[in-house]
């Protein structure tokens, strides 16, 4: 049922996201003025462009991605002992690691940079890193096996950290990673992750029983200037993508299953701290 689940989601994406979105109505535009479809031809055209437009002035991934960014508290105070540390993996490209034989870090990578803050603030604390593979293909490429090589080359080599490396989304990092450690009720554990990710990932891990402290990082949005107006299509269109993804995948996560509410956060019983 995962794999069904993993393959289905990939699918659906790969035709819902927004680059995608405007290619088949510029296309579909394309091919209705082809057949002398002219009013369907000018519509498709007529959405395309306002989506182009509205993208490419207006930060609307920034609007999505706020309230998700917000729902849980930056910097929050950090309690004087932790017993672990989880970072979610997301931040090392796996295929193109295994090209240029070396950790290749794209976006994300203030998951790794404050992971090796804390892990130094904490000596003590357990640390584990989980990331496989989020490819349909090329499962034989893990991010855990590149981060592990990462750590060493930045000082943590000494450090005994446990690297779960066949997790493929955020539910099956919870479970796999609970599975290594099984962490005791009483236990103090910070979750590591992309702030728009946040909620989405403290939903999985209280499914799991797990419960964690939040540590966002990683933000898109500009918090108090989301009401402005520039030129900047390709970084919008990034954003917007990661946006509509991320809400994509709360709404998955709900219906089957995976967590118990579709916005995790906010009077969540499951962690009663760093919440807004």
């Amino acid at each position: 049922m995962d794999t069904v689940f993993f393959l289905a989601s990939k699918i659906i994406w790969a035709l819902i996201s927004p680059d995608s979105l405007i290619v088949i109505l510029g296309v579909s535009a394309w091919v209705a003025g082809i057949l002398k479809w002219q009013r369907i031809s000018r519509s498709l055209l007529a959405g395309c462009a306002l989506l182009l437009v509205l993208i490419g002035f207006f930060p609307v991934g920034e609007w999505l991605i706020a309230p998700l960014e917000n729902r849980f508290t930056t910097n929050a105070a950090l309690p004087s002992e932790i017993d672990g540390i989880v970072v979610l993996g997301g931040a090392i490209s796996p295929r193109m690691s295994n090209i240029w034989q070396q950790p290749e870090v794209g976006g994300g990578a203030d998951r790794l940079t404050n992971f090796l803050y804390l892990a130094r603030l904490y000596p003590n604390a357990q640390l584990v890193f989980t990331g496989g593979s989020g490819a349909v293909t090329e499962q034989e490429f893990k991010e855990a096996e590149m981060a592990q090589i990462l750590f060493d080359q930045l000082g943590l080599a000494e450090r005994a950290i446990i690297y779960e490396s066949e997790s493929r989304n955020t539910s099956e990092n919870a479970r796999n990673s609970k599975e290594l450690v099984t962490p005791k009720d009483e236990e103090n554990w910070l979750l590591v992750t992309s702030a728009f990710h946040m909620p989405r990932s403290i939903g999985v891990f209280c499914q799991e029983q797990w419960i964690v402290q939040p540590y966002p990082v990683d933000h898109y949005s500009q918090k108090g200037n989301l009401l402005r107006l520039n030129f900047s299509f390709a970084e919008n269109l990034s954003v917007l993508r990661v946006a509509v993804r991320e809400w994509v995948g709360l709404v998955a996560y709900r219906f089957s299953g995976r967590t118990d509410r579709l916005l995790p956060g906010i009077n969540n019983n499951c962690t009663a701290t760093g919440v807004e």
